[in-house]
């Protein structure tokens, strides 16, 4: 390792060079309580800027070993960390002048959620944090100078107000830490006690607008149902009340404009840890679960779908199924049998965004329709197997037909935007009219034994292109993987992140025996217990967020490959 005066001379020794010359900076540096690590160096002034890391032994960080001792403490105060050095840079940026990103200073912008980010990480005994920065250029040739400035004035500075605890408000620093704790905490009150989704009084679901992820101002704080009410102990936060949704089929209603989409909306992202102050810090669900929706046009690969689907015209399999372009009730189908396989303990539902052929058949259409001519198994026949013959609850907004009453476990009715528990009325009228007729043929999990096959192969050395198009989309050497309905991923560095795991599985994992689950579970393992290093190939970039099992299934599904 080099010293940071050695840093310096190598600087001045290039200065007014042209631009390829401050590739001989890459190398690790000392600087006093931190070690600087140059990673890559942008090739040109214009192109993405160089990737660098500082690495801070954790003692002399001052953080208490308690802090990060837990998953859950590790990844909120990574979280608190990154936020902290993003505001300290964000003074500095762009201070150094010149051509193209020349004094560009960034890291990871982090939302609403806590993720596990490359951008911040405790790795053992040490902090490592990693971030950009524009070289600085007039026009092609070095100016040495702005990046002294940069790294022996500007970077000092950030490191030392952003990582050290002597320096930062402890009782924010621990209400952070306390927060995620008491959100794990309740999510294993939650599994324990057999309750599906939590929503603490209080809570703020609206938010701000369409593009923008903060609480809403004025907004109707959350009240939970009498009838649904629980009361639990957290370590910290101590007694926390709301509605707690118990396993089953819970269906919620009410008039458009009501809330029953907002609040859909949020258990779908409590599946995240969020920040204080966000509003939905206790609006928790099972960690498995998954929004399901149609999917028009998505890829479909040797999927057992025949528990929807069964006897089509062309006689075609549907124990293996194949397509490049699912209707929207067959991407419905197999987004459940997806699902099961990803492990999921609880589907979220929107009618507004399912197919309606796929959801329900009402009484006068299986009348005019007879059953042998219909396909398609509806949702409603096969809800009450799922949970209790797979053990899969379902939350479902309804608003267009009124059969779901008649399998439902539980009934909310959101009545500007309260919930309030109809279930016992709803059950009287029930008794009171003819009940839909469902006649689901026998109910079988599949067996996900197919193996998992792509066309083509990429192989290490071949330089393979990767880029992502915000949260939606990546490419992977110019095939596109669409994840636009995949809804519950938050960030595009999760995308990101797919985006290197899918790489990785098509050189290392897919190898046309195994399945999609050993797959997924290969690199869900590799990533617990090695970290990002073996998904990259000279460095861990900034810029990678952990995705869940669920999204790693829903990306390896739609690659077309």
């Amino acid at each position: 390792m080099k010293s940071s005066a050695e840093l310096r001379t190598m600087l001045r020794s290039i200065d007014h060079k042209s631009y390829p010359a401050y590739k001989a900076l890459s190398g690790a540096y000392q600087f006093g309580n931190f070690v600087l690590v140059i990673d890559h160096v942008q090739g040109d002034p214009f192109a993405s800027p160089s990737s660098l890391h500082v690495e801070v032994a954790m003692k002399k960080t001052g953080f208490p070993e308690k802090y990060y001792e837990k998953d859950c403490s590790r990844i909120a105060l990574q979280d608190y960390l990154t936020r902290q050095f993003s505001r300290q840079i964000q003074n500095y940026n762009f201070k150094a002048k010149g051509s193209g990103k020349s004094g560009l200073i960034s890291t990871t912008t982090c939302g609403q959620e806590v993720l596990d980010r490359s951008a911040c990480q405790i790795d053992g005994t040490k902090l490592i944090v990693r971030f950009h920065v524009g070289f600085p250029a007039f026009g092609r040739t070095i100016d040495a100078g702005g990046l002294d400035r940069i790294l022996f004035d500007f970077l000092p500075k950030c490191v030392e107000a952003s990582f050290f605890l002597q320096r930062l408000d402890k009782r924010k620093v621990e209400d952070a830490i306390y927060l995620a704790e008491d959100q794990a905490a309740m999510r294993e009150i939650l599994q324990k006690e057999g309750i599906v989704a939590f929503v603490a009084n209080g809570s703020i679901l609206p938010r701000k607008s369409g593009v923008s992820n903060l609480p809403m101002k004025d907004s109707v704080p959350f009240v939970s149902p009498a009838s649904m009410e629980r009361t639990f102990s957290l370590p910290h936060r101590g007694s926390v009340t709301g509605m707690a949704v118990p396993a089953g089929i819970t269906l919620i209603v009410g008039g458009g404009y009501h809330g029953k989409s907002t609040l859909l909306s949020a258990l779908q992202l409590g599946v995240y840890n969020h920040i204080a102050g966000d509003g939905r810090e206790f609006v928790l669900v099972d960690d498995t679960a998954v929004k399901l929706r149609a999917e028009e046009g998505r890829l479909i690969r040797n999927g057992d779908i025949s528990m929807f689907i069964n006897d089509l015209p062309n006689g075609k399999d549907t124990i293996s199924f194949s397509t490049m372009d699912a209707s929207g009730s067959t991407s419905q189908a197999a987004g459940v049998i997806e699902g099961m396989e990803a492990g999921v303990r609880l589907f979220l539902i929107d009618e507004d965004t399912s197919a309606t052929n796929f959801m329900v058949r009402d009484d006068f259409m299986q009348q005019v329709i007879a059953r042998e001519k219909e396909p398609i198994t509806p949702f409603l026949e096969r809800a009450r197997d799922l949970y209790e013959k797979a053990g899969v609850s379902t939350i479902l907004v309804a608003g267009s037909s009124g059969a779901f009453f008649y399998i439902a476990d539980h009934i909310l009715q959101m009545d500007c935007y309260k919930p309030v528990d109809i279930t016992e009325r709803v059950k009287r009228l029930c008794s009171e009219h003819k009940p839909p007729r469902i006649q689901a043929p026998d109910f079988a999990v599949p067996e996900y034994s197919q193996p998992f096959l792509v066309q083509g192969s990429i192989k290490r050395g071949d330089r393979t292109k990767i880029k992502t198009f915000g949260r939606d989309s990546f490419s992977i050497d110019r095939e596109t993987v669409d994840l636009r309905y995949v809804e519950q991923i938050v960030d595009s560095e999760q995308t990101m992140a797919l985006a290197y795991m899918l790489r990785y599985a098509i050189e290392q994992v897919i190898d046309g025996r195994r399945t999609l689950r050993q797959v997924v579970g290969i690199l869900s393992d590799t990533l617990e217990k090695k970290g990002w290093e073996p998904f990259c190939s000279s460095y861990v970039p900034c810029g990678l967020s952990k995705p869940r099992v669920q999204e790693i299934f829903a990306c390896l599904s739609r690659y077309r490959g």
